[in-house]
């Protein structure tokens, strides 16, 4: 790879200058906060888009922290005098963080973007220059061996992730470092593996910066570098899924044929993973003529693993490809050009049968039970985030439903799950209605049907009584035999358990 035009990076050995850097920034205010509280809303959302219009009319005043945003965010020059009264200019140039631009001006050498950690951190990620917001923002333009900031991908897989203490983390594909410094809070060890050396040395940076612990930092492909025998509480990765011809960006291209990249990042985890170790993955997968796209990521799990999939998104093939030719900026280029890199890509999926592509999350949870549970499901709807917790509470169901069987559900106490409400759908006037639906409000946010006898259950269930002496109540009071009703209704308890609208107590 060539990083013939990206920029020198600052030393990663000046802890002394990363020290004093950090306090200047949080010491004007350069967090994710004081951002938002000086550029408004709009222009703060439209950072993330990728468009700085908006900030730079913001950012038009000589306090320290806009001088800040144009300097990290916005890569405006600006004068040496007023920087070395904000920051420590001297040390900053010495060790690369920022160099000289013009007469007495300076300019960032890299993208420094405030970001704020779950706890309330202030955390700092460093990207690239032109890299830090709003994600590629037609990348092509730059060098194969670029690293990207925080992206609506990056946040996304952060925020799936189950956040419980642990002793040993892996970060694959490191990036920036954004997972890596989410890891660190609750990890007593992080290892960080990029195949890239330049983004390596940008984790280490953002770690640094952002006051975290330093990782364990290893260069080769996914697991290439981790020995056979070193096995983690918790895997995070946010691979280069897109499934392209070839493999032309390095941020996002994963080099292998269609999926594959995912499938074997996959397949390889379970023996990584130590007993009851979660992995989080985001990814890309085929819909290929003729199969089943569930059966596809079923073939994936490894043995010994719990799993569950999630498909959010679903694209057609020119969609797909139009998709990421824009990020990487060819619609702007030559458009003999970009209709072969079109049409190469149209050949790839015709080559393989593929019709579209799904993008969704896949978790992994090791597990010593004798029959693993799998479950792949499409769920395109608006979720809550962060959603670890909810990730963490669905395994847990896991266990207690593979512990339960029919006649252990009817002895057992149930709680409604919270923000929990019933909708009743059916024509104007009429006595009863056509059918109830139960909404979550938190979470997932599922919606399901459920009869009159389920959502009395559910209506009922405080915690008090068992799920049969209350299903016994129903049907005393509906007229219906309790053994038949005891015999018919815990497949519906087991699925109201599942779904996590209702809790054991």
């Amino acid at each position: 790879m060539s990083n013939a035009s990206l920029s020198p990076l600052p030393s990663a050995d000046r802890p002394d200058v990363t020290v004093r850097l950090r306090d200047a920034l949080l010491g004007a205010s350069f967090t994710a906060d004081g951002l938002l509280e000086l550029l408004g809303a709009p222009a703060y959302a439209a950072l993330s888009r990728s468009e700085t219009v908006p900030a730079l009319r913001a950012t038009r005043g000589d306090t320290p922290l806009e001088l800040l945003v144009r300097l990290f965010l916005l890569q405006q020059p600006v004068p040496r005098a007023r920087v070395a009264d904000v920051l420590p200019v001297d040390a900053c140039l010495e060790s690369g963080w920022l160099e000289g631009a013009g007469d007495d001006e300076v300019a960032a050498t890299v993208d420094v973007r405030p970001y704020g950690g779950p706890g309330g951190e202030d955390w700092f990620v460093v990207s690239d220059l032109g890299c830090a917001v709003g994600g590629a923002g037609g990348i092509g333009n730059h060098a194969e061996g670029v690293v990207l900031g925080v992206g609506g991908a990056s946040t996304t897989l952060a925020g799936l992730t189950v956040r419980t203490p642990v002793s040993a983390a892996l970060d694959l594909g490191t990036g920036s470092g954004i997972q890596a410094l989410h890891a660190a809070a609750h990890a007593t060890r992080v290892t960080a593996t990029d195949v890239n050396p330049r983004a390596l040395h940008i984790t280490a940076l953002t770690l640094a910066l952002s006051g975290a612990p330093a990782a364990d930092l290893r260069e080769g492909s996914l697991y290439e570098p981790v020995a056979d025998d070193e096995t983690y509480d918790l895997v995070v990765s946010n691979p280069p899924f897109v499934i392209s011809p070839g493999a032309r960006l390095t941020y996002r291209d994963g080099g292998m044929g269609g999926d594959d990249l995912c499938r074997s990042l996959v397949q390889q985890t379970g023996e990584r993973l130590n007993e009851g170790g979660f992995a989080h993955f985001l990814a890309n997968w085929q819909h290929v003529e003729g199969e089943e796209w569930t059966d596809r990521l079923r073939s994936w799990v490894p043995r010994g693993c719990d799993a569950w999939i999630v498909q959010r998104e679903v694209q057609d093939v020119t969609q797909y490809a139009e998709l990421w030719l824009r990020d990487a900026g060819d619609h702007r280029g030559d458009p003999a050009e970009y209709q072969a890199r079109y049409d190469a890509w149209l050949d790839e999926f015709e080559a393989r049968k593929v019709k579209a592509v799904g993008f969704g999350w896949i978790t992994l949870r090791r597990t010593a039970a004798a029959e693993p549970s799998v479950v792949a499901e499409e769920w395109p709807h608006p979720v809550e985030q962060p959603l670890g917790e909810t990730v963490r509470a669905h395994f847990d169901r896991v266990d207690y439903l593979r512990s339960h069987d029919d006649a252990a559900l009817l002895e057992a106490h149930f709680t409604l799950a919270g923000e929990v409400v019933q909708e009743q759908v059916g024509l104007p006037g009429a006595e009863d209605p056509e059918h109830v639906v139960l909404r979550q409000n938190r979470g997932m946010r599922r919606a399901t049907r459920v009869d009159t006898v389920g959502a009395g259950f559910a209506g009922v269930c405080d915690g008090t009584m068992s799920a049969g002496r209350i299903l016994d109540a129903i049907a005393q009071l509906v007229g219906e035999d309790p053994v038949a009703l005891r015999d018919r209704t815990p497949a519906q308890i087991r699925l109201l358990v599942e779904q996590g609208f209702l809790e054991p107590a």
